[in-house]
This record gives structure tokens, sequence and C-alpha cells, in this order.
């Protein structure tokens, strides 16, 4: 395992972007509003150092209308794979607001997804708003669980507690 990650951002995995589409068409006539993660490109089998958008991180408690979005900076987690942020643009516009660009500092990514949300209805920016390219790879996105156990591992760990005639937890029963 590497102790320090590249920063270079390949682009975003396709099936993300997929998600952003629908996600912002679902939301329509309001925004959509979410955060940009990342994994490691090996992780994802391309032979090149740099990271690839997999990911997008909605906040629980973000509230949004037809001209915004805005979320709750206390719920957002400290995250090291967080990269920028998207955002619809129920009007159509691709272009960051004034409102947009105020927070573009907080993100290297920033992407705008304007109706009717296909394929050529969004645009990348970086911090400072302007327009840059952002690739969409062919990788497949690695499933991930937030718990990593099963409710087979849940009931064999209880198995073994109630089999067990000692110890810390033999305390509570």
């Amino acid at each position: 395992m590497r102790l320090f990650r590249s920063d270079e951002l390949l682009g975003i995995a396709r099936e993300t972007m997929e998600f952003v589409l629908e996600a912002s068409e679902e939301s329509h006539p309001d925004e959509y509003m979410g955060f940009l993660r990342t994994d490691d490109a090996r992780k994802l089998d391309l032979d090149r150092d740099g990271q690839v958008i997999t990911d997008v991180l909605v906040i629980p408690g973000t509230e949004s209308n037809p001209t915004s979005a805005s979320v709750r900076t206390h719920m957002k987690p400290n995250d090291m794979r967080a990269v920028g942020s998207v955002h619809s643009h129920p009007n159509g516009a691709l272009r960051p607001s004034d409102a947009d660009l105020a927070t573009f500092g907080q993100g290297q990514i920033h992407i705008i997804v304007g109706a009717p949300y296909g394929w050529g209805d969004w645009k990348a920016f970086d911090n400072e708003g302007r327009q840059t390219t952002l690739d969409v790879l062919d990788v497949e996105v690695p499933d991930e669980h937030f718990f990593d156990f099963t409710q087979e591992d849940i009931d064999r760990e209880i198995g073994e507690e109630r089999r067990d005639d000692g110890g810390f937890l033999s305390w509570f029963r």
C-alpha cells in the first residue's frame, strides 16, 4: 500500500457520470447537489497514477429549490477522497453563478449539469471557475459497503458470544 496518493485527477467514471445525470433529472425542477469523491486509479485497474471520480456523496438535510441548493456544512464529513462538487442548473445554464464561484474554492473540480440532463449538458470547472476538461472513463466502479460485514457475520458473532464462558461481554449477561 502506498503512503501518498497522486493528486492528478484523471477523470470521472462513466457510471458515476450516468448517476449524476439521472439524479439531476430526477431532482428537476429543483437543483441537485452532491460532493465528488475519488478512488486511486490503480484500484480501478488503470495503469496510471492518479485519481478517478467514482462516487457522489449527498449530504443529509440538503435543501434545494429551482434556483439554489444549500448544504448543511456541519454535516459534510472531513473526507480525504473529496475533490469537489456537482450540482444542477434546472434552467440549463452551463456556467457558474456568483454563488457557485463563492463555493468553488473548496475543491479541485466542480461539475454543473443543465437541463435536459443529457451527455452534452454538463461542464467541469476548476476551483477558480474556469472551464476545464474532465474525461469520462470506462472503468468498473468498485462496490463499496458502508459496513464490511454481513448478517451472517453478525449471527456468527452473537452465537460465539453466547457460547463464551467469560470475557468482557459476559459481564453484561
